[in-house]
């Protein structure tokens, strides 16, 4: 967030605080935000003079999608390495990319410079403040807050001035007049809690590609609103919270509906004052020395005139991009600081502010990308949540708030469903943003061409569409597409291959490209640093996104080849045998990139390939053309590319990285092996069909891409011939161990999977992205070695299986052992047990109850039919259900040697308070009227909590059935269900 017209820069320089009247204020909030990406400005080149602005948020976000500077080492396009300091203001953030602009003609992306604050309220949002103003005097009216003055005032102020900067998004210059309230546009957001801040250093498309997955599962949803509740169940106080997700997915959005709800007096009232803070303008300050409360005065001059540290005031900070943090966060220094009014680094008042020492009472917001999130140590944090961005419904509410003409809406909605590609992708509010521009506009005019189906086409549409808005204007200044576009093509791949997403005037020099000629550009390469910033006399410049920023590489090595005979890719090349490597054909081009990609390892290159090839067919040069009038055609033929990338995929054994070179055969328009798989799985059958090396790929990509992704069903893809698939069941559990681990439920059931297979599960189900809650392999040859290497899976952090089915599995008390290890773990979520048909024994079951007495285990269903259990093991299952621990609700010990014995030990158990079993079945287990007996007595103890009992092929003979039946009289009788 802007310190919009305050004396910050002024104060950075000199060792004073002068006091000064109020500049203007500047009431657009770059944020930088991916959302800007929708409609860039259409800035003209020369400087505008002063005028009114919108009090929008342009929030360019989470705008680097690519992973932080630095985090590992990594340059071939990977982990950037520290760039220049970013000396800019902007609270980056996702939201402003929620609801893109139209593209109607000139539009702001940018901060604006020294403009004067004009209110984006509209006569609604008049009213609103007016409303502010009495709910303002209403809450601080009764307070002495040690102010100077009326202490209502500078409170009334502060949050007007929140509420004026955070209520719009900025939609360009060519809609100043009408801005676009973000109440109106907002969607809410698919967040919840998550396991841990652990870093992921995965290219964000492969992690969108696993969220949009994911956002279909059952996992509780936070609103943003509730960040600081605990869920119900939860016995905790939260006072800091670490929001991570992908670029673009809308962290900062929801900051900014957070804010804009509190400063509305919707939410969150108990918080007096909220300090938004972004990374980007803490930055700033990484030199100086300063108190905490001289940054509260320089960030918010309002508070100057109270005293925002008193007691009685409860805070929030919000420190928004981490993973742009250019301090040295050291937080094992030992340097403790609980005084505000105490000069030091700005660093450490973070650090010390995040631990705790300073403001303990304060609630602290932290918002990163992935690949940050684990700068700040775990024990500082008390919730880590994600934000997981649009599930499917979720998309479709976006386009049509986005879209007026609901007609339309409908249109683009169902043409991007039967993509999945395409839908998958606006699983983030930037693509929703490129896509609502690109086929708003083109589905609105009668004669538009052909609606892109691949991300090359939707990007080279963008393209075409950001630069005619420069044509439409008019500007005087004479700047050719044909010169333009490969000059930021040029500082895109550079940028690119050094790891930068950020970028400086010298940069753009270096490509040719000067500070008047970008701004005609800017919708594509943004300026987003205010001149007026006195601490670093330059200006930083980024792509809106870096999509946009792939692409324009992509574009600009094809184009270096084509007409300048230059193979940049071999340039950047760090091997000394480079010159071994020359690139005489496009197919040779093509077929380094795709190694190249290959050996990213984190998959880097991932969207920077499928662009490249993309981009290199002839339908989508020809769209070019209209920018491009020098670009020639070219005879290539993409059928050895293609046939390469077939090559390559029947090599490979990385899953992700096989799914990305599929997506490069659609971006090539070659659906071949999809199609032969997709007509088997329509037919039924796969199981018969005899598949390649290159098939079985095909048909995880088919799989994990499909619409639903639910139950995965084992039986389905194995023949009962003989030698038919020319591997064992086990070899065919890793071939599709991807789509396993992304489906909610696995069904093995008579499959023949051995110890083999259990350890191909187990390693799934302790992947990061495994979405198995549910695991069936009965009747299998698991054996106890098998159940051991899945115990071992289920004492990990990511595993989340609750419900898992071992029946008839060669078990004995050996692998009863580990899983009772497995239960009394801090990480097992496992609630549903069925261990029936296994030589368990009395001495399984005391192990298994043992592990009920532990207040870690969460088993609430326990399913042991035929396990040879006896009187004994009835003792020690009596004992654990007596136990406060046990959370067992459903018990099936049917067809055990229980007899009447083992009857009057459960039914003493029944009559416990701490016993929570409602549902008992005791089918052939010589139960006689005698157990019935001990039965009715435990039903009529108020503890008892049975609704349902199962009697069913015992001997209770009449006096059994009336000694039951007699009890439904009884005001204590709870049993609904009787067998």
């Amino acid at each position: 967030m802007e310190p919009d017209g305050n004396p910050l820069y002024e104060k950075l320089s000199s060792d004073m605080f002068p006091h000064r009247p109020d500049p203007p204020e500047l009431s657009c909030v770059s944020m930088k935000s991916d959302r800007s990406i929708d409609h860039p400005p259409k800035l003209s080149g020369h400087s505008r003079k002063s005028r009114p602005e919108p009090s929008c948020v342009s929030m360019k976000s989470d705008r680097s999608m690519d992973h932080p500077p630095k985090l590992n080492g990594h340059t071939d396009l990977g982990l950037r390495p520290d760039p220049p300091e970013l000396s800019c203001v902007s609270m980056k953030s996702d939201p402003s990319i929620d609801h893109p602009p139209k593209l109607s003609g000139d539009s702001d992306l940018g901060l604006r410079q020294n403009l004067p604050e004009s209110s984006c309220v509209s006569k609604k949002s008049e009213q609103s403040v007016d409303a502010l103003h009495n709910f303002s005097g209403h809450i601080w009216g009764q307070s002495d807050l040690g102010l100077s003055h009326d202490p209502a005032e500078p409170l009334k102020t502060f949050r007007s001035n929140l509420k004026k900067k955070f209520e719009c998004l900025c939609e360009g210059t060519a809609r100043q007049g009408n801005p676009t309230l973000l109440n109106e546009i907002y969607t809410e957001l698919y967040i919840t809690e998550s396991e841990s801040g652990e870093i992921n250093n995965e290219h964000e498309v492969r992690q969108i590609e696993t969220q949009s997955r994911r956002a279909a599962t059952e996992d509780t949803p936070i609103k943003c609103s509730d960040i600081f509740r605990p869920l119900p169940g939860q016995d905790k106080a939260i006072r800091t919270v670490l929001t991570k997700g992908v670029a673009g997915i809308g962290k900062t959005v929801s900051v900014q509906k957070f804010i804009l709800d509190w400063a509305e007096g919707k939410e969150n009232q108990d918080i007096q004052l909220i300090f938004p803070l972004p990374f980007r303008e803490i930055n700033l300050m990484k030199d100086k020395t300063l108190s905490l409360l001289n940054v509260m005065h320089i960030f918010f001059p309002e508070t100057n005139e109270m005293k925002p540290f008193n007691d009685e005031y409860k805070v929030l900070f919000i420190f928004d991009g981490l993973d742009e943090c250019r301090l040295p966060l050291n937080f094992d220094s030992n340097e403790t600081l609980q005084d505000v009014t105490k000069e030091t680094s700005v660093d450490m008042l973070l650090m010390n502010l995040i631990v705790g020492n300073l403001l303990p009472s304060a609630l602290i917001w932290i918002t990163s990308r992935p690949a940050a999130a684990d700068l700040v140590p775990s024990e500082c944090i008390h919730r880590v949540t994600e934000v997981r961005g649009f599930n499917d419904p979720q998309k479709e509410e976006y386009f049509r708030k986005r879209i007026s003409d609901q007609s339309l809406a409908n249109r683009i909605i169902s043409h991007l469903k039967p993509s999945r590609s395409l839908f998958i992708m606006c699983h983030i509010l930037v693509f929703c943003s490129i896509s609502a521009t690109v086929l708003e506009k083109m589905m609105s005019e009668a004669e538009s061409g052909e609606i892109p189906k691949t991300l090359t086409q939707m990007y080279t549409h963008f393209l075409i569409i950001q630069t005619n808005i420069k044509h439409e204007k008019g500007y005087e200044k004479n700047v050719k597409d044909e010169d333009m576009i490969p000059k930021l093509g040029n500082l895109a791949f550079k940028q690119l291959v050094k790891g930068n997403l950020i970028f400086y005037e010298e940069d753009l020099r270096e490509c040719g490209i000067d500070e008047t000629e970008a701004s005609v550009y800017s919708g594509l390469c943004t300026q987003i640093f205010r001149e007026e910033l006195g601490l670093y006399h330059g200006k930083v410049f980024c792509f809106v996104h870096l999509s946009i920023q792939e692409h324009l590489a992509a574009l600009y090595v094809l184009l270096s080849f084509l007409l300048d005979k230059k193979d940049v890719l071999n340039e950047k090349l760090s091997s000394k045998h480079a010159h071994e490597f020359t690139c005489h054909t496009i197919s040779d081009l093509h077929q380094r990139a795709v190694d190249k990609a290959l050996q990213s390892k984190n998959g880097h290159l991932d969207l920077f390939l499928r662009f490249l090839l993309g981009l290199s067919l002839e339908s989508n040069q020809m769209l070019l053309k209209g920018l491009l009038t020098h670009i020639i055609n070219i005879s290539y033929k993409e059928e050895k590319t293609i046939e390469y990338i077939k090559t390559r995929i029947r090599m490979n054994r990385s899953p992700e990285k096989s799914i990305n070179l599929f997506h490069c055969l659609k971006e090539l328009g070659d659906q071949s092996l999809v199609s032969e798989v997709q007509k088997y799985l329509s037919s039924g059958g796969l199981s018969r069909a005899r598949l390649s090396s290159t098939q079985w790929p095909a048909v995880v990509f088919v799989l994990l891409t499909s619409e639903q992704l639910d139950q995965f069903d084992l039986s389905k893809y194995i023949s009962r011939e003989q030698n038919q698939n020319h591997m064992t069941p086990d070899k065919l559990l890793l071939k599709l161990l991807p789509v396993i681990e992304a489906s909610r439920s696995a069904e093995f059931y008579n499959c023949g999977v051995t110890d083999e297979g259990c350890a191909a599960l187990s390693s799934a189900l302790r992947s990061n992205s495994s979405q198995l809650r549910e695991l069936n392999l009965s009747v299998n040859n698991a054996k106890d070695a098998g159940v051991k290497l899945i115990s071992d899976a289920l004492k990990d952090p990511h595993c989340k299986l609750e419900k898992l089915r071992l029946r008839d599995c060669g078990l004995t008390d050996e692998g009863c052992s580990a899983l009772s290890s497995a239960l009394r773990s801090n990480s097992s979520q496992l609630r549903e047990l069925d261990l029936s048909v296994n030589e368990v024994g009395d001495s399984g079951v005391k192990l298994i109850t043992d592990a009920l007495k532990d207040p870690r285990c969460k088993l609430e269903i326990l399913r042991l039919y035929k396990c040879g259990v006896t009187a004994e093991g009835f003792a020690a299952l009596s004992s654990a259900l007596r136990s406060n621990s046990s959370q067992l609700r459903e018990l099936d010990l049917s067809v055990n040697t229980i007899e009447d014995a083992g009857v009057k030990l459960l039914s003493e158990a029944l009559k416990d308070p701490h016993c929570k079993l409602e549902k008992l079945r005791l089918r052939y287990c010589g139960v006689t009227a005698e157990g019935c007996a001990a039965l009715r007595s435990a039903l009529r103890s108020k503890s008892s909590q049975l609704r349902e009992l199962d009697l069913s092929g015992n001997n209770v003979g009449d006096a059994g059935v009336k000694l039951l039946s007699a009890l439904k009289n009884n005001p204590r009788y709870k049993l609904e269900t009787l067998e």
